[in-house]
């Protein structure tokens, strides 16, 4: 998965955030096979179980019968032609997820060699908003950052200034 790059920035950033809004004491459910962010979860004292790699559209089982007290999903929803079934399904009460954002120069997302590894959706923030608002989500906090490369040309140069990355932190208000 990360044979090209090993993303430090995004992984610094959200481990910021979900120190920042998540107690070690907190069990997680962590949307997706186990990972390299799940495996840093882990070796900085969280409790993280994942889902097994079934897909999310079809199957919500492991969602629903989790005890877990936060659910992640870290770059998760873009690949789901349903977010909104699985954001329906959760039982915990607080979420900490983020997103790439949609760029207005660049096309969406797809591996030509991994039919797992597309994105079905790139969000514009307000879209994910919008998303957790009508699945019984209100979020607390929100921070979005860059993804700039060291490549040369227009589209690398735009990405140190576009923000690539979307990450909330939201608590449950409907059931």
């Amino acid at each position: 998965m990360y044979e090209q790059s090993y993303p430090n920035k995004r992984f610094k950033h959200t481990f910021s955030f979900l120190k920042k809004h998540i107690s070690k004491s907190e069990s997680i459910l962590d949307l997706g096979v186990e990972n390299p962010f799940s495996k840093i979860m882990i070796e900085h004292g969280y409790t993280v179980e994942n889902t097994k790699g079934e897909d999310l559209d079809e199957n919500q089982s492991n969602i629903k019968n989790s005890k877990a007290d936060v659910v992640t999903a870290f770059e998760i929803f873009e690949h789901l032609l349903s977010p909104y079934t699985v954001l329906k399904e959760i039982k915990a009460n607080k979420m900490v997820a983020s997103v790439p954002l949609k760029l207005w120069f660049s096309s969406a997302y797809r591996s030509k060699t991994d039919t797992w590894d597309r994105h079905y959706h790139e969000f514009e923030d307000w879209q994910f908003d919008w998303l957790l608002e009508k699945t019984g989500w209100k979020i607390i906090d929100a921070k979005k950052w860059t993804n700039p490369t060291k490549k040369i040309g227009i589209r690398p140069i735009l990405r140190w200034f576009t923000p690539r990355y979307y990450i909330v932190y939201a608590e449950r208000v409907l059931k």
